[in-house]
């Protein structure tokens, strides 16, 4: 990494793309004028999962990337901008295990599917 930026970039996607089997979350905050093309790669928002070197695709985004620049302006804060994907990416993890939440034992508790 230079000033914030994957120059590593084949190597970080194969790594996340094995964590991506993980009950993990990465969450990157992008501090600088730099380029960080290569970083919005890493957060797949456009759709598409990542892919490693061998062919293998991730199971699950886990990346949440968010430049500093884009937050400063003070319509959302960098905490809510980068927890913004979490609450999916912890769902998609627990579902592709088929874990369920136990039952509540407060009576007015909403009900998770």
């Amino acid at each position: 990494m230079y000033d914030g930026v994957v120059t590593d970039l084949q190597e970080t996607i194969n790594a996340l793309v094995k964590a991506s089997d993980l009950p993990l979350s990465i969450l990157i905050v992008g501090v600088g004028s730099a380029d960080f093309t290569s970083m919005e790669v890493l957060d797949a928002d456009n759709g598409r999962r990542l892919e490693s070197s061998t062919g293998r695709i991730a199971t699950r985004d886990i990346v949440q990337f968010v430049p500093m620049r884009e937050v400063q302006s003070g319509q959302i804060s960098v905490v809510q901008a980068l927890l913004e994907e979490l609450p999916n990416q912890f769902l998609t993890f627990m579902r592709s295990r088929d874990i369920k939440p136990l039952a509540s034992h407060f009576p007015n508790a909403p009900s998770i599917q």
